[in-house]
């Protein structure tokens, strides 16, 4: 078994943080709020929830700050409690996801798309991408966001969202699908 080493550039903001000192704080919500609010707007796609989830998140981070023990580095822990609040903000939406089998639906359809789609020769410009994003509806979007930009499998996925692994793939192949559509339907 070999150890993992890391560079944690920021391991004295966070011994601070840790004495309690505010100005610490305030250079590490410099440094991660700007990333952690795009993780929240990805996955709520809402700029005032957004905003709030950002916000507790970064109170609980530093009211929780005493635990952390710098196994990783501090933008891996609050990326976890960014993530975990906008689930559960989402949850709070009653968000439906509907498992394949209670759908009706039949993965060939899945499969198929997936045969005629060649991902290699596409390229998206980003905006386009973003607006597409923001009319996905909400299953698609939570969990096209957690597994591409966040970096979650489907097993990771289905455990945080409550739902089976293959509901996660299921949504995850429609959402690109859809995706997809929109885009094109898209002009600059």
């Amino acid at each position: 078994m070999t150890n993992t080493v890391f560079i944690n550039k920021h391991f004295d903001l966070v011994e601070r943080c840790k004495r309690g000192e505010s100005k610490a704080q305030y250079e590490l919500y410099k440094l991660y709020s700007k990333a952690m609010f795009s993780v929240c707007m990805r996955i709520l796609n809402h700029v005032g929830e957004a905003e709030d989830i950002l916000q507790e998140s970064f109170i609980d981070a530093f009211a929780k700050i005493g635990d952390f023990r710098q196994e990783a580095t501090f933008g891996v822990w609050l990326k976890q409690i960014v993530v975990n609040k906008a689930i559960n903000q989402i949850r709070s939406r009653k968000m439906q996801l509907v498992d394949i089998e209670e759908f009706g639906g039949d993965e060939n359809d899945i499969a198929d798309y997936q045969e005629t789609y060649n991902e290699q020769e596409a390229k998206f410009e980003v905006e386009r991408v973003k607006r597409a994003m923001q009319q996905l509806p909400e299953g698609f979007r939570v969990v096209l966001s957690l597994y591409l930009f966040e970096g979650y499998d489907h097993e990771e996925i289905g455990k945080i969202l409550n739902i089976n692994e293959s509901t996660s793939r299921t949504q995850y192949m429609r959402a690109k699908k859809r995706l997809l559509e929109i885009m094109d339907r898209q002009m600059f």
